[in-house]
């Protein structure tokens, strides 16, 4: 097994001290570093390589800072770029981060500006799913002949041509980030950003400074001024995602940020304007948290201005033969190969399935399909090995009750297949929750529901 890749950083900037003082600490920190003097000779490194962060320089001749970013973001769009600037002013760096810069960074530079930027470029790289999404639209069509993605689509055209802010509800896996950038792609906001934002991801300490941004100097390593995710889709669309999961202190703020339509950068007491539409987007129900204490009543009802329901994937199982159809093909398209057929015997057997985990679990069932199974067909023997594989988890933990109902039969089910896999994990929850199509936080919820940390505490010990 060969040797991890470490993350590799490429420095733009036409002052050769500038760049060998940031690869001196970047070597020291574990990343590898590639230079070019110029903003041009820096696009082509980038084309070439495969670079997890770029620190770009604005001042440059022939091609400044700008014009790089806008190259390097045709290249690709979700690369993280941090801007360093001699000369930074707040425009510099407002017009940086809404052309998608990842972050700002003032000269002269030091040690104590830059660890900062690359610890918080770990964390985001390694959070699951990420919190700033590109903006592309691929990937995100909403899939489905049935009657009920057909009310959704009737409900996005009708949506989108107003600015009302949104709610969506519906089980992880159904798609909620797919309605919410359509509604965006179709509304008069289109040209603009769609920043989108994973509440749940997010850890509990950094979500203030991402929602609404830090001026430097306000805490203790805040060495540059921070653009948040509000300021950056202002004119644009805002999604928060799994909105149940944030703080009551949060939501507080970001009430009084929804009804004033302004805000202050941690730090700093200027009144910043914004524009957003909001769409938000929950797994939760609302109003039984509301009961519990753990969601505010008015922050609801700001929100809840349209709701949109997604139906999960067992009420609408007539989409599961056109869903497999595209999703074969999307992942023929990435392995280069030739698409997989699924027989109807086999698509019987999907149609039965109950799908916990919606369109995820079925998109990660058939990347599984896809690596596991010889030439070009997937009969129903090759689906019934994958179930096999599934209940040889839940015999291997140990948990052989007979469940009087159905209900009690999946969560016996459920409780054993995620102890399997956290077994599998060696009880490490980002990986597992990445390997069974599930967010984090989800994940830690369904361990309190069915009491596996005693599992893991035998494990462990």
């Amino acid at each position: 097994m060969g040797e991890k890749r470490k993350p590799l950083v490429l420095i733009v900037d036409d002052e050769k001290s500038i760049c060998e003082t940031l690869s001196g600490v970047l070597a020291d920190e574990g990343w590898d570093s590639i230079s070019a003097y110029s903003g041009k000779d820096g696009v082509e490194l980038f084309r070439k390589h495969q670079v997890d962060l770029v620190f770009l320089d604005v001042w440059m001749k022939h091609m400044d800072g700008i014009q790089a970013l806008q190259e390097m973001k045709g290249i690709k769009e979700d690369a993280p770029v941090v801007i360093m600037s001699g000369h930074g002013t707040i425009e510099t760096a407002v017009k940086a981060t809404k052309l998608g810069a990842y972050d700002f960074l003032e000269k002269p530079l030091s040690v104590e500006k830059i660890l900062p930027i690359l610890e918080h470029a770990k964390k985001v790289r390694s959070l699951e799913p990420r919190t700033f999404v590109s903006f592309s639209e691929k990937g995100y069509e909403l899939v489905g002949n049935s009657d009920e993605v057909a009310s959704v689509h009737r409900q996005i055209r009708s949506i989108a041509r107003r600015n009302s802010w949104v709610l969506i509800s519906g089980e992880n896996g159904t798609g909620k980030e797919v309605v919410a950038r359509n509604i965006h792609l179709q509304s008069s906001r289109a040209e603009k950003n769609f920043v989108a934002v994973n509440c749940a991801a997010i850890p509990e300490e950094l979500i203030e400074s991402e929602l609404f941004g830090f001026a430097k100097g306000a805490f203790t390593h805040a060495m540059y001024t921070k653009i948040g995710k509000f300021e950056l889709a202002h004119h644009g669309t805002l999604f928060l995602d799994e909105i149940g999961d944030m703080s009551l202190k949060t939501q507080a703020k970001i009430l009084r940020i929804l009804q004033e339509q302004c805000l202050e950068r941690i730090g700093d007491n200027t009144s910043i304007p914004i524009d957003v539409r909001v769409i938000a987007a929950t797994n939760k129900n609302l109003p039984e948290e509301i009961k519990k204490g753990n969601f505010r009543e008015d922050l609801y009802y700001r929100l809840n201005v349209i709701p949109l329901r997604m139906p999960p994937l067992r009420e609408r199982s007539e989409d599961i033969q056109v869903l497999c159809d595209y999703f074969l093909a999307k992942i023929a398209g990435e392995f280069q190969e030739e698409a997989k057929h699924i027989d109807p015997s086999a698509l019987k057997l999907l149609k039965q399935y109950h799908w916990p985990g919606n369109i995820r679990e079925l998109k990660n069932t058939l990347e599984r399909l896809c690596i596991l199974v010889p030439g070009v067909q997937v009969r129903d023997e090759h689906i019934q090995e994958v179930l096999t594989d599934i209940e040889n988890g839940v015999s291997s933990s140990g948990d052989q009750t007979l469940a009087e109902t159905l209900k009690e039969a999946r969560n016996n089910f459920e409780r054993s297949f995620i102890i399997s896999k956290l077994e599998e994990n060696e009880w490490n929850i980002s990986k597992t929750a990445e390997s069974i199509g599930l967010e984090r936080s989800h994940l830690h919820r369904k361990m309190r529901l069915f009491d596996i940390e005693a599992q893991r505490r035998r494990f462990q010990n």
